[in-house]
């Protein structure tokens, strides 16, 4: 069986304009919003917006992301049974990338060499 870090790079894979980053808290980000990333404890957490993530929640019956004890409202909990399938997953993949994909760029925080 492969480990959820495999699993991630798979999805991840699915889309060639997305780029894996992180070396301890793997994630992927769109303009300086994240849009997925695996927690600690190997938990895909994923960003969704409003009307796909209720519907999410309910279809799978998962939950919304916690972490560091916050409840993160517009990040679910994949379940590690719909992880292993890559092809269902990419849909949700997908939204998530498009709704951060729509939100305004955040301003870059690093600062020029000169």
């Amino acid at each position: 069986m492969p480990d959820s870090l495999e699993l991630y790079e798979k999805l991840v894979a699915t889309n060639p304009a997305v780029t894996r980053k992180g070396a301890t808290v793997p994630y992927t980000s769109l303009n300086g919003h994240m849009f997925s990333y695996l927690s600690k404890e190997g938990k895909l957490e994923l960003r969704l917006p409003p009307e796909e993530r209720e519907a999410f929640l309910k279809k799978y019956n998962a939950k919304l992301c916690v972490a560091y004890g916050v409840v993160q409202k517009e990040y679910v909990e994949v379940p590690d049974t719909l992880l292993a399938k890559t092809k269902e997953l990419k849909k949700y993949f997908d939204f998530s990338y498009a709704w951060v994909g729509a939100m305004k760029p955040k301003p870059t925080t690093k600062k020029n060499k000169s």
